[in-house]
């Protein structure tokens, strides 16, 4: 995760700068998945993002003014328009309500600060372990290495393995597709690019 760039954590001055916050700009690092509007869903990469707008890492180009809707990791559903193409992607600004902004400024507030201040985890998701814990992870280069799972979520994983690929990689577990969060004593711990229904996801990780 990029450090925090102009959000800062909620303290009573950051209260007071609500306004400016937001606009403000957080480098991040969110898989998601995005629609255009010829219906087809591609994956794609969110590394800077505010409450008004959104850059994207993306396999396909999109032409400016196209709508897109777009679901991230930690964030949900927003949809906009291409506004400019960047490097490998494209930025959207984001068309929201001003109370959806203000609840995605404090998400962005949350994602820029949890590893600067080493806050708690995202815990929405009870955590478990499947019936069957060995598994497979395949990096990106391809790569296939045996592994165990500690415990299990619908947003995320803890693994038992020797490798230790470097965080932010998008890795493959079974059939699933996941992010590289923490490096552990035992392993690692990854998020999901999509929340999971518990009974696919102990089937397809397995």
């Amino acid at each position: 995760m990029a450090q925090a760039t102009a959000l800062t954590y909620k303290t009573p001055a950051a209260t007071k700068s609500f306004d400016r916050r937001r606009h403000s700009r957080v480098k991040v690092n969110i898989l998601g998945r995005f629609m255009r509007e010829d219906r087809l869903e591609y994956p794609c990469q969110v590394v800077d993002m505010s409450p008004g707008g959104a850059a994207m890492i993306a396999p396909v180009a999109a032409r400016i003014g196209e709508r897109i809707i777009a679901y991230i990791d930690h964030i949900g559903r927003v949809e906009g328009q291409v506004v400019r193409e960047i490097e490998g992607g494209f930025a959207i600004s984001i068309n929201a309500p001003l109370r959806k902004r203000d609840k995605l400024a404090n998400v962005l507030t949350w994602l820029a600060n949890r590893d600067v201040l080493n806050l708690p985890e995202d815990r929405r998701h009870d955590r478990f372990t499947p019936k069957n814990p060995l598994t497979q992870i395949v990096l990106p280069d391809g790569r296939q290495y045996q592994c165990r799972i500690i415990d299990l979520s619908l947003s995320g994983a803890s693994l038992r393995t020797d490798v230790k690929p470097e965080i932010g990689v998008s890795i493959d577990i079974g059939k699933m597709r996941a992010r590289v969060v923490r490096h552990t004593e035992e392993g690692i711990a990854v998020e999901f690019a999509n929340v999971q229904n518990r009974d696919l996801l102990e089937h397809h990780i397995s």
